[in-house]
């Protein structure tokens, strides 16, 4: 079933639009969590969770991408259950990410709203900016997840050029920061 069709079923309250979201996305879904948290069944959870914010939330929004719409849900409810799980100690997979990003994105706790919406307008005309080799294995790591070894099979490509891209990238994305104005 195409994406607006399972949109439809959400928008008329039928359940088997979970059932559609479950079949077409759920591998994905699945996938995804897993690659933030250390527990299957939390994943699974958080997974399920995830259909049910869409079903609260499908209407009112109508989202114009289905799967990111859900990814981004899925990836905040892992992230949540990660923070729950380990509030003294923190994964090591995921500590070596935002260390690798803290340097080269600013801390937004103290910027206002406004500046929240430039700095996500500005990351986006950077990741538009770049090649599109580049940006997928940018987005593979910090957006999916993705381990160095499984960006290197997915793209046919040696794990030395896939740390040296993003360790190029995230230079690049400090100095497009600092140049429209964001403290790092």
């Amino acid at each position: 079933m195409e994406d607006q069709a399972i949109i439809a079923l959400f928008w008329e309250r039928d359940q088997e639009a979970i059932r559609q979201t479950e079949a077409r996305y759920g591998k994905r879904l699945l996938r995804l969590s897993c690659s933030i948290l250390d527990s299957r069944e939390d994943a699974e959870e958080s997974v399920n969770d995830t259909y049910w914010k869409a079903w609260d939330t499908i209407p009112p929004q109508r989202p114009k991408y289905f799967f990111a719409y859900l990814a981004k849900i899925c990836r905040y409810l892992s992230f949540g259950r990660v923070d729950y799980n380990r509030a003294k100690k923190r994964s090591a997979c995921l500590m070596e990410l935002t260390a690798e990003l803290e340097l080269c994105i600013p801390d937004r706790r103290e910027e206002g709203r406004e500046q929240e919406h430039c700095l996500k307008e500005s990351l986006n005309r950077f990741l538009e900016g770049l090649p599109k080799e580049k940006r997928c294995i940018f987005l593979r790591r910090y957006w999916f997840g993705d381990s160095i070894q499984e960006i290197a099979q997915r793209y046919g490509i040696g794990e030395s050029k896939v740390k040296t891209t993003l360790f190029r990238v995230r230079e690049k994305l400090r100095q497009h920061l600092q140049k429209e104005g964001f403290s790092i």
